[in-house]
């Protein structure tokens, strides 16, 4: 499963924008350190069903369908607020590094209304600085991967000079536990010229500069400017769109995201994560707090920014960020459905580039050893084992383990 972990400092919303993905009750606090440990529970990266295309009314196992959308499950880890020296194990740094270096991509929240000091306490809105609040936290990652470079600086040396390993895939074994691949390593030495440097050579700012990509390269993060609804947001968030150009910044209200959540959970409300409006079910069951509540969201933030932008973000890191492709396997590539006879059953997130092959070993291991060519669902071609998969795909891969069944 997707893994997406929330990054930031403390008081930033990152437990509120968890909530709100999740539904769960995490505690919410103003005081440093409320989340001690890391909150985990199920979100969801939401795209359209395949079902309206074939006119199909499909029956979801591993996931949901919605109004025509697909909710497929991803992992959401909200993990312990950072301070400075995180990487030195200050504060909750250790625990905070070693759960976020795990997840597949990161969102950076931070307090877009200025609401917070250098050291995450509550401040004077429009007084912090949101965008020192951003270049610490990154600071903090990059010098975590340097302390771990530097420390295995003699191990990746012995690996290429007694060994004869090549130095892409010694790197890489320093970094594996933490989700690095060797194309990770291979593009970080080439943003840095480094590729035919030995490692000997490698001075301080050589190396700082390859872990500054190589945190890059491996943990893709967007920044989530939460807290836009509060007055002082409007030009802290254009601060941030401009000093982080080449990164994307996602206006969110997380507290407007849980109102409307838990809204919709009692009946109150018609909302799908992510929507552009709402539908309140029944003005009369409304008091004069909730109806201020909802109409202020309405105006002030979907009327302002399209949405609350905690579905978005995380639609954004798995489909842009992440490069995902939503695959769907079938058993019956003729009316789509599995053994069972359950319509469109199974969607997967697929890592752009990944084939038949990858797929019959993400669904099992069995199915992947007897495989030999899959069908696609559309036009009933053979597809080989190597054919790359694309986004919305229906197939159904053809095994000879199934065939002696």
């Amino acid at each position: 499963m997707i893994k997406i972990g929330l990054i930031g400092k403390t008081n930033t919303g990152k437990t509120t924008f968890f909530n709100s993905a999740t539904l769960s009750a995490a505690e919410i606090s103003n005081y440093p350190f409320t989340t001690k440990q890391a909150n985990v529970g199920n979100a969801h990266a939401i795209t359209l069903c395949v079902h309206k295309e074939f006119n199909l009314q499909d029956s979801p196992r591993n996931s949901r369908c919605i109004d025509g959308w697909r909710f497929i499950p991803i992992e959401l880890v909200d993990l312990p607020g950072l301070i400075k020296g995180a990487w030195e194990g200050k504060g909750l740094g250790n625990q905070f590094l070693s759960i976020a270096a795990q997840s597949d991509a990161l969102l950076h929240i931070v307090d877009a209304s200025g609401s917070i000091d250098a050291s995450g306490k509550i401040a004077e809105p429009g007084t912090g600085d949101p965008i020192a609040d951003v270049a610490d936290i990154e600071e903090e990652m990059v010098m975590w991967y340097l302390k771990l470079f530097e420390a295995n600086r003699d191990k990746i040396s012995r690996a290429v000079t007694s060994a004869g390993m090549d130095i892409v895939p010694a790197i890489t074994e320093v970094f594996r536990g933490i989700g690095v691949r060797e194309d990770h390593v291979r593009l970080a030495l080439e943003q840095n010229k480094l590729v035919n440097v030995k490692l000997d050579d490698f001075g301080p700012q050589e190396s700082k500069d390859f872990c500054w990509s190589l945190r890059d390269i491996s943990k893709p993060t967007l920044i989530v400017a939460n807290k836009v609804d509060l007055p002082t947001a409007t030009e802290h968030f254009n601060r941030l769109r401009e000093e982080y150009k080449d990164v994307i910044v996602i206006p969110a209200s997380a507290d407007a995201e849980l109102t409307l959540r838990r809204a919709e959970n009692k009946g109150v409300i018609r909302y799908i994560p992510g929507d552009e409006r709402f539908e309140i079910n029944d003005q009369t069951t409304l008091n004069d707090k909730q109806k201020w509540a909802l109409n202020f969201i309405r105006k002030d933030i979907l009327g302002e920014y399209m949405r609350t932008g905690v579905q978005f973000a995380i639609n954004v890191a798995v489909f842009k960020l992440l490069k995902m492709n939503a695959v769907y396997p079938v058993a019956n590539a003729q009316n789509f459905s599995d053994k069972h006879g359950n319509i469109l059953p199974d969607v997967y997130l697929m890592r752009s580039g990944s084939t038949v092959e990858d797929l019959a070993r993400e669904i099992h291991s069995e199915l992947a050893k007897g495989m030999l060519y899959a069908v696609d669902g559309r036009d009933g071609l053979r597809l080989p084992l190597n054919y790359h998969l694309k986004d919305r795909d229906v197939l159904s891969i053809v095994s000879a383990r199934a065939k002696k069944k």
